[in-house]
């Protein structure tokens, strides 16, 4: 029997009508968050949770599997939600990140932090809360490393109020919180054992770029691993499930790509290479609530993975093998592995959430339920050469009309150490359902593509990297797909300040730009973070780095900067940007439109209220949409 037999069993959702397939959604379906996110499985499979949004309302969703009975809700309107996962059968954790003031600091803050959700009171309770024991100058109050062994406490990293990261004790039945085991200024992290031992730190001193692992030997702290850096590149991720070695992502200088690696922490002794492959590189780990590995993720356009169980291994390969044409997300799973809940996302797939079970999969729901089957734009991968010879990996959306001088969307990511992949990109699929061509090339200094292509991409921002993404367009001209009179640049963060940098640095070759909570003054970036970091800190050396190789001049800075290159500029400018934005500040685009409008040139800036640097509010994203259809019209013309 086929283990791709779908049996449609849609329970969760009320049954919509969707558009017929040869009409084109409207603007409002692409711009909407999507309908079902965060979903997981209870531990005994027999419970599933998610996030539902729709109609203006989000909200925390329980329902029982087998009689599909709704048994808890939680209104999340007020919150980010970024993350969910069951303690038990009768508890969850939801991470979640809220824009609010503290008390003796100037501004609005992305404060993240963590509740417990009691499902048989339909209880929410806030975890670490700002004051008392916990320093109320801090924004990071979301991270779990481990739960106790009795399963009535979690372990929480913290600022203690006496200024040291120590780490909490924090009940999950009522209020009570105690300082577990107090830290010191260089700690960054902490691993706990199955008995409630705190086993390691990892710690970084900015003043003498110090980089350490610390063992709890002999009932003493001792260095096992210690490294002079500007800023860390080696990331401990976890925890071998006999609780004696950290879990080590590291380069393999062997193939050029991220492995994984253990630390014993005894001796500190370093394995050879676990998880490594020549072609990906290790992205992330696949860990329990105790930060216990038991698999990887590889990198690519569409997700791999390898895991330490031989069978569940070879099963997940079978299924992601049996979709050549999809992405296949693993989401959530027992931990017998007899369920699995994936997420399926390519070819003719718009974000669909299904359950493996019993050799077959059944249909939970869709992210996007008024969008069909047939009206997903298809996505291409390939490559190119740029102009010094390097081979770009490259993303095409296609329209739905012949291949030959189309009008084009080029849609550089955001990082620049990020990389797009194969899914439903709201943004892309609607520019192609208008008729865009949209290429989205993954340029030097993307990650996904080897450490050695990451390499290539310091210290290139408005050089090389800037490169790529002209020479994409180039290809795709003299190909004779694009139409080189109807070719707008939209990027979002580092993607903005690609696209401000192709409107000032090649201004002939856009007619259009929008830039959406992007960087437009590169030395006032720097300047920002060293006022919010400091001067020793890793964070603005990373930036350093990643901007000019370390060598930071203002002259030269100013030459790759978009608001110092104004007067090149021929096109029209959109500028969006959220109001409460702390990555990147709503500054950089009002000063970028200030200095447009001084010297005459068209632009226009939209402001979204209260918004944050990812448009997470469904409202602002719809505006923002709007904004950016209605500009690439007019700048344009129809599509």
């Amino acid at each position: 029997m086929s283990i791709f037999r779908y049996i449609l069993i849609i329970f969760l959702l009320p049954i919509t009508q969707v558009t017929l397939a040869d009409e084109i959604p409207p603007l409002e379906v692409y711009g909407a968050l999507p309908e079902l996110s965060l979903m997981v499985l209870s531990p005994n499979g027999k419970k599933i949770a998610y996030r539902q949004t729709g109609q203006g309302k989000d909200f925390l969703m329980v329902y029982t599997l087998e009689d599909k009975k709704l048994i808890g809700s939680a209104d999340l309107s007020e919150i980010k939600p970024s993350k969910l996962y069951f303690i038990d059968e009768k508890r969850l954790i939801l991470v979640v990140r809220k824009n609010r003031k503290l008390f003796g600091f100037r501004g609005r803050h992305e404060v993240s932090t963590a509740y417990s959700y009691d499902l048989e009171k339909n209880k929410m309770v806030q975890l670490l809360t700002l004051g008392e024991e916990i320093y109320e100058g801090q924004t990071q109050l979301g991270k779990i490393v481990g739960l106790s062994s009795d399963g009535k406490n979690v372990y929480m990293p913290a600022w203690s109020a006496k200024n040291s990261y120590s780490l909490m004790k924090k009940s999950l039945n009522n209020r009570n919180v105690s300082r577990f085991k107090r830290g010191k200024k260089d700690v960054t992290d902490y691993f706990i054992d199955d008995k409630d031992q705190l086993i390691a730190r990892e710690l970084y001193n900015n003043q003498n770029n110090l980089h350490q692992i610390e063992a709890r030997i002999d009932d003493k702290w001792q260095a096992i691993f210690s490294e002079k850096t500007d800023f860390p590149t080696k990331a401990f991720v976890g925890l071998t499930p006999d609780f004696s070695s950290l879990i080590m992502l590291d380069n393999n200088p062997k193939t050029g790509n991220v492995a994984y690696y253990t630390m014993q922490l005894k001796d500190g002794k370093i394995s050879d290479p676990i998880f490594s492959r020549p072609d990906k590189s290790v992205e992330r780990v696949l860990t329990d609530i105790n930060r216990v590995v038991y698999g990887v993720r590889y990198s690519g356009f569409k997700p791999s993975y390898e895991l330490f169980n031989k069978d569940t291994n070879t099963l997940i390969d079978s299924l992601i093998q049996a979709v050549p044409n999809n992405s296949l997300t693993l989401i959530s799973h027992t931990p017998d592995w007899k369920k699995i809940v994936f997420l399926i996302e390519g070819e003719s797939a718009k974000g669909d959430f299904l359950i493996y079970g019993d050799g077959k999969f059944s249909l939970v729901g869709s992210q996007r339920s008024k969008i069909s089957s047939k009206q997903v734009q298809q996505i291409y991968s390939t490559e190119f050469k740029a102009r010094d010879g390097l081979k770009i990996p490259l993303l095409l959306t296609l329209p739905s009309k012949e291949l030959k001088s189309l009008p084009a969307i080029l849609m550089p990511h955001g990082g620049p150490e990020s990389y797009d992949k194969i899914g439903f990109d709201w943004m892309a699929q609607y520019f192609a359902s208008r008729g865009f061509l949209v290429i989205q090339p993954q340029f030097r200094g993307s990650s996904g593509f080897g450490s050695e292509f990451v390499f290539k991409g310091r210290g290139q921002w408005g050089k090389g990297m800037q490169h790529d993404l002209t020479d994409a367009v180039k290809t795709l001209i003299k190909s004779g797909y694009v139409n080189p009179e109807k070719v707008c640049v939209i990027g979002a963060s580092y993607g903005g300040y690609a696209a401000l940098a192709g409107v000032t640095l090649t201004p002939d070759l856009y007619q259009c730009a929008i830039s959406i909570n992007g960087v437009a003054d590169v030395n006032q970036m720097l300047a920002d973070e060293k006022k919010d970091f400091g001067e020793d800190h890793w964070v603005l050396s990373y930036w350093r780095e990643s901007v000019a190789n370390g060598k930071v001049d203002k002259n030269y800075i100013e030459t790759i900067s978009p608001i110092n290159q104004v007067s090149h500029v021929k096109a029209p400018i959109l500028l969006i940007h959220g109001e409460y934005d702390k990555v990147v500040p709503f500054k950089q685009s009002q000063r970028m439109y200030d200095a447009l409008k001084a010297l005459g040139k068209h632009t226009v800036l939209v402001k979204l209220d209260k918004g944050d640097h990812y448009m997470s509010n469904g409202k602002n994203r719809m505006k923002a949409l709007k904004a950016m259809d209605e500009f690439v019209k007019r700048s344009i013309g129809n599509y």
